[in-house]
């Protein structure tokens, strides 16, 4: 951890309004019992560079027994990223995976041709009052890697670099940015960061990549003399140099962008895929539930229940 120049902005400028090429106004859903704000896929934008979609869940407050239950249920063409704030996750997968998930770690669960896997509230935070608040994203995989094996990382927060500059924390969560870079592996040139400002604090957007945008955890950011309230993610033109500023109580941000993919994605329920003949096959899979020959397998330790496969024809 160390001051890290290329944070510092070349001027004072924060940028123009007409940098902004869509701002996106994230829609509530229910997933059970638990509210989450949905900003990708959107109707005026279906991605950011490689991320297809983008949910904040919580901040919510949880009495002694209750929970999170996000039941088995499947993935293809993508790769999922848990992130937390507040709270923890307990995640396990078909891979045999059994990993607690706490705030400023990684999640990076790669579906590649098929994995299935839950997330719940530990027993062990159950038994008192409890928070949680976090964000979980997927990326597409580029066509060539849609059928790879399916894997999982999990990266401590000691692991991920932090960047230090004037009035400001940044950690890298994954990919490359302003000369750092992130130890998951990942598939295209892409970035991901979580922001911490101090008022009136400057942060420059990397420069090296085609898509970029944030989304405003809490406080405010000002663009040209407008500003921009949490809950709201701004997309931005490509090649222009935009340089954030915080409010006056400060800014929390997370970052995001990359190369953007050779084609567009079709997206149904879990599946991602550059084809809707790969989506049908997933469907089967599903549904058919052959858990001991099928392509999908129940996660390890969880396998009393999993989420239906919704009717094909939706």
């Amino acid at each position: 951890m160390s001051w890290n120049p290329a944070l510092e902005p070349n001027c004072p400028d924060a940028g123009e309004l007409d940098s902004i090429e869509t701002v996106i106004i994230p829609r509530a859903r229910d997933i059970g019992g638990f509210e989450v704000r949905r900003a990708l896929p959107a109707p005026r934008r279906q991605m950011v560079g490689p991320f297809i979609f983008f949910d904040q869940a919580g901040p919510a407050e949880f009495v002694t027994g209750q929970g999170i239950d996000v039941r088995p249920h499947p993935h293809i063409g993508l790769a999922t990223v848990t992130y937390l704030l507040r709270g923890e996750f307990q995640h396990r997968d078909s891979l045999g995976t059994n990993q607690m998930i706490y705030p400023g770690e990684v999640n990076w669960m790669i579906a590649g041709n098929g994995i299935t896997h839950s997330e719940r509230t530990s027993e062990r935070t159950r038994h008192s009052p409890h928070s949680l608040f976090g964000i979980q994203t997927w990326v597409a995989l580029p066509d060539k890697d849609e059928e790879t094996a399916a894997a999982f990382e999990h990266h401590g927060k000691e692991a991920l670099p932090l960047l230090k500059g004037k009035g400001k924390d940044v950690r890298l969560i994954l990919g490359n940015a302003w000369g750092e870079r992130a130890p998951a592996k990942t598939f295209t040139n892409m970035f991901y960061a979580d922001a911490v400002l101090e008022p009136e604090a400057l942060l420059p957007l990397p420069d090296d990549h085609e898509d970029r945008g944030l989304y405003i955890l809490s406080g405010s950011v000002e663009i040209a003399g407008d500003t921009f309230e949490e809950g709201r993610m701004m997309v931005f033109r490509p090649a222009d140099a935009i340089t954030i500023k915080a409010g006056p109580t400060g800014a929390r941000l997370m970052l995001l962008g990359g190369d953007t993919l050779g084609g567009p994605r079709h997206i149904w329920w879990n599946f991602v895929a550059s084809s809707k003949e790969k989506i049908e096959a997933a469907k089967e899979a599903w549904a058919q539930g052959d858990w001991a020959h099928g392509r999908f397998q129940l996660p390890k330790g969880d396998t009393g229940d999993h989420v239906p496969c919704p009717d094909p024809a939706t």
